[in-house]
C-alpha cells in the first residue's frame, strides 16, 4: 500500500502553511526548504500554480497520484461543481473520517489504524483506508482497540464537535457521519478551482 513517507516539514514550508498540523519546525523555518530558501524571487506560471495546489490537496490527505486522478475522475461523473464534488470525496474517505472523528491525532494515524484493523464501519471491520463513508453509516472503534493509547490520548485532545457533518458518542467510541460536508464546512486552505483548471488542459 503505497503512502509518502519522507519528510513532512519539508513538504509543509514548500506549501508555506503547515498541512499536516501543529509543526515546531515548520513554525521556526516557515520558508520555502533548499539552499535559496527565503531568497527565491523567481514568479510561479500559471501552470505551476495549478499544480502546487493540486500536490497540497495531494499531501494534505494522503492521497498518492493515480488515485487522485480517480477520484478527480469520479467527481466529473457526479452533479455538481466539480472541485467542491472532489473535496467531498476526499472528505469522505475513511481515513480522513477516523482522523475528523478524532479517533487519531493525524491522517496518517487514522490510516494506520484503518489498516490494522482497528475501525469499524457499521460494525464490520473495513481495513481499506479509501474506503468512501456514506452518509447514515457508523464509524467506530473495535472493543479490543478502545484501550490503544494513541487513540485514548487523541480522543481526549478531540474537538469533533466543530464538524456539523459528524456525530461522535463518547460512551460507544462510535461516530455517525451524517452528510457530505458542504465546501464552506471544510476548514482546509485549498483552492479547488485552479485543480479542476490543471485537469481541464
Amino acid at each position: 500500500m503505497a503512502r509518502y513517507i519522507g519528510p513532512k516539514t519539508k513538504i509543509a514550508r514548500k506549501f508555506g502553511e503547515a498541512i499536516y498540523g501543529p509543526d515546531k519546525n515548520f513554525e521556526r523555518k516557515n520558508y520555502p526548504p533548499g539552499q535559496h530558501g527565503n531568497n527565491r524571487r523567481r514568479k510561479t506560471s500559471e501552470y505551476g500554480v495549478q499544480l502546487k495546489e493540486k500536490q497540497k490537496a495531494k499531501y494534505t490527505y494522503g492521497v498518492l497520484e493515480k488515485q487522485f486522478s480517480n477520484l478527480f475522475k469520479k467527481a466529473t461523473r457526479h452533479k455538481g461543481i466539480t472541485g467542491e464534488v472532489l473535496l467531498g470525496l476526499l472528505e469522505s474517505r475513511l481515513d480522513n473520517v477516523v482522523y475528523r472523528l478524532g479517533i487519531a491525532p493525524t491522517r496518517a494515524a487514522a490510516r494506520q489504524l484503518v489498516s490494522h484493523r482497528h475501525i469499524l464501519v457499521d460494525g464490520s471491520i473495513v481495513n481499506i483506508p479509501s474506503y468512501q463513508v456514506k452518509p447514515g453509516q457508523l464509524v467506530g472503534v473495535r472493543e479490543k482497540s478502545k484501550s490503544l493509547e494513541v487513540i485514548a490520548d487523541s480522543l481526549a485532545n478531540s474537538k469533533v464537535h466543530q464538524f456539523s457533518w459528524l456525530e461522535w458518542d463518547r460512551d460507544t467510541f462510535t461516530g455517525k457521519f451524517l452528510n457530505v460536508p458542504e465546501r464552506s464546512e471544510i476548514p482546509e486552505n485549498i483552492k479547488e478551482q485552479l485543480i479542476v483548471e490543471l485537469y481541464s488542459k
